[in-house]
């Protein structure tokens, strides 16, 4: 069996901000923007996820501002949706798409938070919003795929004679990714996505989940389940009592509440206690059993910031947290989602320090695998 290539994905923000920082200046702070995705492009990033929520400057313009000021860098946009028609969105999306010569990625936030989803004026249940975003998918599908007009009458959408002059960059369309952790979630994302995006849970757990999503994948009738992302907020140092120290600050810093406006806005100003989405409770749940788990997975961080986010922390050297990471692609996992609680700084050590040592050893594993043996076959 073929030892599978590891996607790498990073985040970035507008402004300088994180759980342990307050934001300073505008919303939108257009040259480090550009920096911070320059800093992932040096790195070796594959793509970088650019964020949604009620608040937040739109996703399609700052990957427009981003893509125009970077060369190759994928770009992951997040998505909710609902909010404007999905024939409209078909055309947003395979715009961009080819104006970037098809560096467009998009990633499906359903909502899992009633407050936040009323923000924008959507006061669906989150089983109709699902539902809803099952339709949606279906038609991005076919109108991105489609050059000949077609209608479509479904619960949510009705339209007549759509056909767009526009279609992605690939015949083979705009990748979908898909997040959540319901059994919602599950349905609808593996039958429509190309990969499904996990928060950094125990292994025990994530390859639970794994299995529900290829389980799901099955029923929907898909010959090849979806990719699998696991997200992480890695932190590093030289030796890993230098590493265990520096999360200990991080750690401090979030309780003291330095960042709390970011992860209060990250979050929506949710019940810490008892989050409305499952992937919060899901890691709520894990941080109460212990604080470290396997390799290197440490949950205090998403205890003290309310889980509002990919908020569970891999600690130690590059080394370990290389082969922390590797130990998820060993159950499944097929993208790597990573971002740091100093955003820009860590960005640039994870290209220095921690993306050459994954890739080294997977290389090492494929031409382990299919170097020749004596005998003339391979391994």
């Amino acid at each position: 069996m073929a030892t599978p290539s590891v996607e790498f994905i990073g985040m970035i923000g507008t402004r300088d901000a994180s759980e342990t920082r307050p934001a300073t200046g505008p919303a939108i702070d257009p040259d480090y923007t550009v920096r911070f995705a320059r800093a992932h492009e040096d790195a070796g990033f594959d793509r970088i996820l650019i964020g949604y929520s009620s608040g937040r400057p739109d996703g399609v313009q700052v990957a427009a501002h981003v893509a125009a000021r970077t060369e190759r860098l994928g770009l992951l946009i997040a998505h909710r949706p609902g909010f404007i028609a999905p024939t409209l969105a078909a055309r947003t999306f395979a715009t961009l798409d080819q104006f970037t010569e098809g560096r467009v990625a998009v990633h499906t936030i359903t909502g899992g938070n009633d407050t936040e989803q009323r923000r924008d004026g959507d006061y669906l249940s989150k089983d109709e919003r699902y539902d809803r975003t099952d339709e949606y998918l279906g038609i991005l599908r076919r109108a991105w795929a489609s050059s000949e007009p077609f209608d479509h009458t479904g619960r949510h959408y009705r339209f007549e004679d759509y056909g767009s002059e526009v279609l992605p960059y690939r015949e083979s369309g705009i990748p979908l990714y898909f997040g959540g952790s319901s059994e919602a979630a599950y349905r609808v994302g593996a039958k429509h996505a190309d990969t499904f995006a996990l928060w950094g849970e125990p292994l025990a757990e994530t390859a639970q989940q794994i299995a529900s999503v290829r389980a799901a994948a099955e029923a929907a009738g898909r010959a090849e389940p979806p990719g699998i992302s696991v997200s992480f907020r890695p932190i590093l140092a030289p030796t890993e009592e230098l590493a265990w120290e520096r999360a200990h600050r991080i750690l401090d810093t979030i309780k003291s509440g330095a960042g709390r406006p970011f992860f209060d806005q990250a979050r929506h100003h949710q019940n810490v206690a008892s989050p409305a989405n499952v992937g919060s409770q899901r890691l709520l749940a894990a941080a109460a059993k212990q604080d470290l788990h396997d390799r290197a997975l440490w949950t205090p961080t998403a205890t003290a910031s309310g889980a509002g986010g990919n908020t569970t922390a891999l600690v130690g050297t590059p080394e370990t947290v290389a082969q922390a990471l590797l130990d998820y692609v060993d159950i499944g996992a097929t993208t790597l989602l990573i971002r740091g609680y100093d955003p820009l700084d860590d960005a640039i050590d994870y290209g220095r320090h921690l993306l050459p040592l994954v890739r080294q050893e997977l290389a090492h594993r494929a031409a382990t695998r299919s170097a020749p043996t004596a005998a003339g076959t391979t391994r």
